[in-house]
């Protein structure tokens, strides 16, 4: 099997014309959508990449438009004894499917105590999308349906909504700031179609445990980078923030490891990944530092994040693995 001929990789190549459709829908697509309590604020609720996805929402719409959120526990909401008060609060629940069985039914358990709820998901048929048929509002990411079971272009979507909900509320980007980003994107994946694109490529075939360390709206890449390489090629990775990272998992990282630092400039590294590469440089940690192939903050995270899901494609392929159809792994979960 070759990368190219997988349905990831179709996925992938797909990211950059389904970022411009969506650019040039989205103040239709959002319109009257984008919920926020009269306290400037947000719940969210996410599983897996949908849960990253939830993750970059906070660091933008807090960091750039100033809306303050509050991320959702399922298990607390089931297991809440007394009822809680979100009385026109706005929940908005990410599922690339819309079937996520904790997210669906946190929502609705939600709703009863008075929450406003904001469906986000990928699927259009509503027969299908149990989510969007209890949400008071319903985002659609796009049209093209992702049917591999690790999340690619529904991940990029979901941190295009995001960038675009901050522009929305705020008016916090330039303008040009999506175009850009859509050409850098696509020019990229056009310049790496194989393995020698990847720098860290011969630590990684050799690194019995993997670790992405990022900050800001790069911890979200980090978190779902990770969980493609654990998903589509069976590595054992896990990802840290830069500050959580040197409170003790650095411990864990030996000479043979691999740990990749996630930085949104190629010019410095921020100042906690600089703290975070000394100390892995003094405990002989192979390290490799991945910035964006161009862009600036937050908008460079979809570039790189669409690199890593490239990466974790041709290491699949490279170890024999079907990227598309990961053993053990299904496109919706049940969790209750």
């Amino acid at each position: 099997m070759k990368a190219s001929e997988t349905l990831t990789w179709k996925d992938i190549h797909e990211i950059p014309a389904l970022l411009e459709d969506f650019s040039r829908a989205a103040h239709e697509k959002l319109d009257g959508n984008i919920l926020k309590s009269a306290d400037e604020s947000v719940y969210l609720i996410g599983r897996g990449s949908s849960g990253n996805a939830t993750m970059f929402a906070k660091y933008v719409w807090e960091t750039y438009a100033g809306v303050r959120t509050d991320f959702i526990h399922p298990h607390a909401i089931f297991e809440a004894k007394l009822p809680l008060n979100f009385k026109d609060k706005a929940v908005w629940a990410f599922s690339q499917s819309g079937q996520s069985t904790d997210v669906v039914e946190c929502l609705r358990r939600m709703k009863t105590w008075g929450a406003k709820g904001v469906a986000v998901t990928n699927e259009a048929d509503p027969a299908k999308n149990t989510l969007a048929a209890i949400a008071d509002r319903h985002i659609l990411l796009s049209s093209s349906k992702e049917t591999v079971v690790a999340a690619t272009k529904s991940f990029e979507l979901q941190l295009w909504l995001c960038l675009w909900t901050a522009q929305l509320w705020a008016n916090c980007f330039d303008a040009d700031d999506f175009a850009r980003t859509i050409g850098i994107t696509g020019a990229m994946l056009q310049s790496a179609g194989g393995n020698a694109n990847f720098a860290f490529w011969p630590a990684l075939k050799k690194a019995p445990v993997v670790a992405f360390v990022g900050r800001g709206p790069m911890f979200a890449v980090a978190e779902d980078a990770a969980l493609k390489f654990r998903e589509m090629a069976g590595v054992h990775a896990s990802a840290y923030s830069a500050a959580e990272f040197l409170h003790g998992p650095i411990g864990a990282h030996g000479p043979e490891d691999l740990v990749l630092l996630l930085s949104p400039s190629r010019e410095a590294l921020p100042p906690d990944l600089e703290q975070v590469r000394g100390a892995l440089d003094s405990r002989g940690t192979t390290h490799h530092i991945l910035s964006p192939a161009g862009g600036k903050p937050p908008f460079n995270s979809v570039v790189l994040d669409t690199e890593l899901k490239l990466a974790a494609l041709h290491f699949a392929v490279e170890k024999g693995l079907d990227p598309d159809r990961p053993r053990g792994l299904k496109k919706v979960t049940p969790t209750l």
